[in-house]
């Protein structure tokens, strides 16, 4: 027999609505391979929601705006309790502060949590571990795999190594997709770097406003999160970050900036050109475990090392640990994009799917 997971999502840009779409198309798959009959009853953007018994089609999209409602979360709730849906899982493909505020009262409504969504992992400790404490008490799982690679498996690589005992000793490597395919043709293309930042803009790959890409604040989220992971109580403040910005960029107005991109072209010129010989220029994000330092810089790495030989808008992540001494795991491949980005988060919902199976199966003694 299959069991129903109800799927409660959170926002509808372009990672939640590949997400659904996915969904719809891969529901017979799910059902035939693992026996869980995954169902969306509520969908949601900041407005509106769209409440529905019946299963979703590929022209949801049709049914939301013609019949969706504006709502509350205390709205959501009701509407589970009312119908009595059980084995729910929230997902959280928003980028912003309002659903995060809501995820202690999620688990105590006897809901699990996916999240792409970064900001839950990157608040004050006090609410990360009153998170936690809260998951524990409730039985209830925390998953957000895509909160660092989007789909690549670096937060389950480095939970896996940690639990294992395994001392991780540090991790670097390139977090950003859009800063990747900058600086991977600015190391091989003779062409100027607002060229090049442009063409990423035209791409799609950057922000609306390119700098905040560029302040490296994102990457030092993703190894706050990752820092503690290995349980280290690091706050956000304590991440040493070189934008790649300066303060006269970021003083521009947004419209100003937008004509503007050649006051990046001279410093990067230099930087490239004064290096050592046959390196390359690489953003990175560095955690040192042993001192507990956290950095978000430029350097300039070997063109042949797994660094330097980066392609188009990848990721890569190394991870050394005591066992494998001086040659480090390394986890390389698409780390931004929306349909990545959904696999990754339709992942962590078969993974807990799953467990909530089995959990079902168990006989109450």
């Amino acid at each position: 027999m299959s069991t129903t997971i109800n799927i409660i999502v959170f926002g509808i840009g372009n990672v939640g609505s590949t997400l659904i779409n996915q969904i719809i198309e891969k529901h017979t798959f799910f059902k035939e391979k693992f026996h869980v009959d995954l169902k969306i009853p509520v969908i949601t953007n900041s407005k509106k929601a769209l409440f529905t018994n019946t299963p979703l089609s590929l022209n949801w999209e049709n049914d939301f705006q013609t019949l969706g409602q504006s709502y509350t979360i205390e709205d959501v709730f009701n509407y589970v309790n009312q119908n009595q849906l059980e084995n729910i899982i929230a997902i959280d493909v928003t980028a912003n502060d309002e659903i995060v505020q809501q995820y202690i009262p999620f688990v105590q409504n006897n809901f699990n949590i996916v999240a792409a969504n970064k900001k839950a992992n990157t608040l004050h400790l006090d609410f990360y571990n009153e998170l936690r404490r809260v998951l524990q008490q409730n039985d209830k799982q925390f998953l957000y795999e895509t909160n660092v690679g989007a789909g690549l498996p670096v937060i389950n690589t480095i939970q896996d190594l940690h639990l294992a005992g395994e001392k991780i000793t540090k991790i670097r490597g390139v977090f950003s997709g859009t800063i990747s395919y900058i600086f991977n043709r600015f190391g091989t293309e003779n062409l100027p770097f607002s060229k090049i930042l442009v063409d990423a803009e035209k791409l799609g790959l950057t922000e609306p406003d390119s700098r905040e890409d560029l302040s490296g604040n994102d990457v030092a989220r993703k190894l706050l999160i990752l820092s503690r992971e290995l349980e280290l109580n690091n706050e956000f403040k304590d991440v040493k970050i070189t934008s790649l910005t300066t303060e006269k960029i970021d003083a521009l107005s947004k419209r100003n900036y937008s004509i503007s991109k050649e006051l990046f072209d001279k410093e990067y010129e230099i930087a490239k050109i004064t290096q050592p010989i046959n390196s390359v220029l690489r953003y990175i994000g560095e955690l040192d475990v042993v001192t507990n330092t956290l950095e978000v810089k430029l350097v300039s790495v070997p063109e042949n090392s797994a660094l330097g030989q980066l392609k188009g808008a990848d990721n890569l992540i190394e991870i050394f640990t005591e066992s494998y001494g001086e040659i480090p795991i390394v986890i390389q491949g698409a780390g931004a994009g929306k349909k990545v980005t959904a696999r990754g988060v339709l992942s962590d919902v078969i993974k807990l799917a799953k467990q909530i199976k089995k959990q079902n199966l168990v006989p109450i003694v």
